[in-house]
């Protein structure tokens, strides 16, 4: 029985040389031998540039192949920290001061990171890339540096920092080790039965979890091959399915949606697409996009249940239309999961309470706070992970599947009776006309909290307010049916295309900011 690789380097190098590893729409492919070479190649102009192991390196770069290869060679002989390219000036003024970044490397000498870099005074370093190199491969304008030795990454250094999303709290940093990282690599392969012969089409982003462990490092841990997309684009996304023949891809619910949505605009794509399965995670996927997505592609669906903290992945539903239950996030695929209740952490059946998790993919705690740690960990168990606690609502059926009925702090309290959004909005989805639904909390100043729902039509169809409600109150108690009903041509999202409960009613200007 072969050895689970402890690091990104022994992943890369277990890879067979010769068999693609990235590859990119216009681009020649980059072997598992040539990637090798330029992870190594790079970590060490890196270090001769003076970088040393517990530096972070800020990373800002477009959804590309080279952004895949940056974060590798930089966790190869430091700490990545890969930032989303989107952000503002202020934004990077912040995120670069918390990282505490050693050097950022990009793309665009004026753009809002660099000038936010220079205005820190961090060292920034120019990547550039040739249209005939293979994908992946850049150069790199270094700036200069005392060198730093060079020695091979060991299972516990950092290999990556990312910041939580902060939708209820200032943002926390997340370290996640070598360790940890090529752990939840394999397992997600290891939960999709990957093999060399498999292709990832990746549209997630890559200053994200979801795509940097999923994606990458579960189809390298394989062997496989990443087709690198320039990033989400619903237009563009069945001519990279022609180009790119997938047997494979994982994206976020709002993604997915949008696919099947252009699906019957692309038929002739669709029915030549060899997709074995499709992957789901980061949000929960309600049923009925789940039904749909299976009916476009002929192929099943695997939804999976990931986190930061995790290195991704926590739990997975076993590939075959006939193994996976719509509504689970499957078993546990990687960690060891529970469920705390009053009682401490069970694992029967129906018991409900927050979901649990420890094991060599998680997290050991938060970088420089104490106050976070204290509260997400439980006290540690001699010999044992310490249980990290989710901040999600769940429960086993008696197969031992996991069912998420909703972030604790995403609850709504009417008065003291609880209301899980989640449970709401897939009763709003199997309305004929509701193309997706996001129910939320609206402060109400005698129950607390309200039941409000934002909901966009499907192309074509029609329906009021009114028509929604009556709809969720033949299938809703009276204290679970939204008060308000919002038609919207789009729900906001999330950086990462999630949909985002807290804060929607400010969003949607129900609220005053607070």
């Amino acid at each position: 029985m072969t050895t689970r690789a402890q690091t990104i380097g022994e992943i890369l190098a277990r890879g067979a040389g010769s068999h693609p590893a990235f590859r990119a729409p216009d681009r020649p492919v980059l072997d598992f031998a040539g990637l090798g070479e330029f992870v190594e190649q790079t970590s060490g102009a890196l270090v001769a540039a003076g970088v040393g192991a517990n530096d972070k390196i800020a990373i800002v770069l477009p959804n590309s192949p080279e952004a895949a290869t940056a974060f590798l060679s930089v966790a190869n002989c430091a700490i990545a920290a890969p930032l989303n390219p989107a952000y503002k000036q202020d934004e990077f003024d912040y995120y670069l001061q918390d990282l505490d970044a050693k050097m950022l490397l990009c793309s665009d000498a004026n753009g809002p990171a660099a000038t936010a870099a220079n205005g820190l005074g961090i060292p920034v370093a120019l990547i550039s890339v040739d249209a005939d190199a293979p994908a992946g491969v850049f150069d790199l304008d270094l700036p200069k540096g005392k060198p730093q030795p060079l020695s091979a990454a060991k299972p516990d250094d950092i290999a990556l920092v990312l910041h939580t999303s902060g939708t209820t709290s200032r943002p926390k940093l997340v370290p996640l080790t070598h360790r940890n990282v090529s752990a939840s690599g394999q397992n997600v392969a290891a939960s999709l039965g990957l093999t060399a012969d498999d292709t990832c089409m990746n549209v997630m982003p890559l200053f994200h979890i979801h795509g940097l462990i999923a994606a990458v490092l579960g189809s390298l841990s394989a062997g496989g091959s990443i087709y690198c997309t320039p990033g989400f684009n619903a237009l563009k996304v069945f001519s990279w399915l022609k180009d790119a023949a997938p047997s494979w891809y994982t994206a976020v619910p709002t993604m997915h949606q949008a696919i099947v949505a252009r699906a019957a605009r692309n038929a002739d794509i669709v029915a030549a697409t060899k997709l074995k399965f499709v992957r789901s995670s980061s949000s929960s996927l309600p049923p009925q996009v789940m039904a749909d997505i299976e009916a476009t592609f002929g192929c099943p669906v695997a939804e999976a249940y990931g986190m930061t903290e995790a290195a991704h992945q926590m739990t997975c539903n076993p590939i075959g239309a006939d193994r996976r239950k719509a509504g689970s996030v499957g078993l546990p695929a990687g960690p060891e999961v529970g469920i705390l209740t009053a009682d401490g952490v069970t694992k029967e059946a129906e018991a409900l309470g927050e979901i649990v998790i420890r094991g060599e993919n998680v997290t050991l705690g938060y970088l420089a706070n104490d106050k976070a740690n204290v509260e997400n960990f439980l006290p540690p168990e001699e010999g044992q992970f310490t249980w990290f606690r989710t901040g999600d609502q769940g429960k086993f059926d008696t197969d031992g599947f996991l069912y998420v009925t909703g972030r604790l702090k995403e609850i709504i309290n009417r008065g003291g009776e609880k209301i899980s959004p989640r449970e709401v909005d897939e009763i709003l989805m199997d309305h004929s006309a509701v193309a997706q639904a996001v129910t939320f909390a609206v402060h109400h100043d005698k129950l607390g909290e309200d039941v409000a729902a934002a909901v966009v039509l499907k192309d074509g169809a029609s329906a009021e307010a009114k028509d929604i409600r009556a709809f969720a109150s033949d299938k809703l108690a009276a204290f679970k049916v939204p008060r308000q009903v919002l038609i919207l041509e789009e729900i906001p999202k999330g950086a990462t295309g999630k949909l985002v409960r807290i804060g929607l009613a400010e969003k949607l200007g129900l609220e005053s900011p607070k």
